[in-house]
């Protein structure tokens, strides 16, 4: 069996690439930029490079890329690959998914897959923890962290909770072949989340209650325009209203999910002013 981990610098993969290597099971390392000689090219927008990642490999971690999604399925067939596990997101199962900006190339990949001969394990976190790095910069300067919607409330998950949920079903095929929604630990607030960084750093964190249009003019040089719209109606939906929790990651792991406290804890060095 060996296993080829798509997306290998993204913080899913590289939590995945531990597990691994302390399981001393075998795998491929592959990246659209590979870094170093043990990790193969695979830019999930390029077909070229899929058969030579596939070569010899039955189980794949792959992450949501629409635009190849055909052509990677039939070099996977070709290469005999036994089971894919996506990586796919819970904004799948809202009503607009099809036309929503954010949940589209998600769906487009889950439905390529559930279509194809491959077997198909889908992984649909929620919100990532990892989220919260965008505020890094403003709190690292003293400035304020800018919320258009600081009530909206969402279910950070540790990435590592979901590498975990990834092992589990790459392993186990009892587990495989199905959908998990993935929660964090919690329903908590944009502002909650300020304030555990400001807790676990011991510095206050300002936050700045800026309307839609002002934090979209704001991020126009990070965040494409009709993304941000999408993110702008998502955050309004869940203003004051808490997310509906899965066990899924107990299921899948043995354990509840990681607190965002304990997420804020293990990345504490990327917010620290000064």
């Amino acid at each position: 069996m060996t296993i080829l981990v798509t997306g290998s610098r993204g913080a899913v993969a590289q939590r995945l690439i531990a597990l691994l290597d302390a399981r001393g099971l075998p795998y491929r390392a592959a990246s659209s930029n590979p870094q170093d000689p043990s990790t193969i090219r695979c830019d999930l927008t390029d077909a070229a490079d899929f058969a030579a990642a596939l070569d010899g490999v039955t189980s794949v971690f792959l992450y949501a890329a629409a635009a190849q999604i055909d052509a990677f399925i039939a070099a996977a067939t070709t290469a005999g690959v036994e089971h894919i596990v996506l990586l796919s997101s819970s904004s799948v199962l809202a009503p607009d998914a099809a036309t929503d900006i954010m949940a589209r190339s998600h769906l487009e990949v889950e439905n390529a897959l559930l279509a194809s001969p491959i077997r198909t394990t889908l992984l649909r976190p929620g919100a990532f923890a990892g989220n919260a790095q965008a505020w890094a910069w403003p709190i690292r300067s003293g400035s304020p962290v800018s919320l258009p919607y600081p009530g909206a409330h969402n279910d950070p998950i540790h990435e590592a909770d979901v590498a975990e949920a990834a092992l589990a079903v790459l392993t186990d095929p009892g587990l495989a072949g199905r959908a998990y929604t993935l929660s964090g630990a919690e329903s908590v607030t944009f502002a909650d989340q300020i304030e555990v960084l400001a807790r676990v750093i011991g510095t206050p964190i300002a936050v700045d209650h800026v309307t839609g249009d002002a934090w979209k003019a704001e991020m126009a040089d990070h965040v494409p325009a009709d993304y941000a719209d999408a993110l702008l109606k998502w955050w309004r939906s869940n203003d004051g209203t808490p997310v509906e929790l899965t066990d899924h990651v107990r299921v899948l792991t043995g354990h509840g999910p990681r607190s965002f406290t304990t997420w804020a804890q293990d990345h504490a060095a990327e917010f620290a002013v000064g």
